[in-house]
């Protein structure tokens, strides 16, 4: 994979995480949505990402900050979890202002993505 082919696919990755926390916010406002990517890591199009290239023989498996994006990634989505079942509830408000540890885990992916980025480009 060329340098030029890397920074697009991480840039997709980037979009498709920023994708999850617009669907989030959209849910947690009351406008309802798919629940599934949501709510399970495995089937939010960034958990196809990570599956394909940090897990197993993917080309990025073998740095450790995959591992650790792989975790965060399922961490969010716990959070997301937690926040959508307090909507659910009708703790509304609760719910947006729970929001703050989801945006922690949320600076750290988008800083480990770019890490990884990084690394790879150097490695190329």
């Amino acid at each position: 994979m060329t340098n030029e082919e890397m920074k697009r696919d991480f840039e997709s990755a980037h979009i498709k995480h920023v994708h999850f926390k617009s669907k989030l916010r959209s849910f947690l406002f009351g406008n309802g949505g798919v629940e599934g990517p949501l709510r399970d890591p495995e089937q939010c199009s960034l958990g196809m990402w990570i599956a394909e290239r940090m897990r197993g023989g993917g080309p990025y498996a073998h740095l450790p900050e995959s591992r650790l994006f792989d975790q965060q990634h399922k961490l969010i989505h716990k959070e997301a979890n937690r926040l959508m079942d307090m909507q659910r509830a009708g703790l509304e408000e609760a719910a947006m202002a729970g929001i703050e540890p989801l945006r922690v885990i949320s600076d750290e992916m988008a800083s480990l993505l770019r890490t990884i980025g990084a690394k790879l480009r150097r490695e190329a």
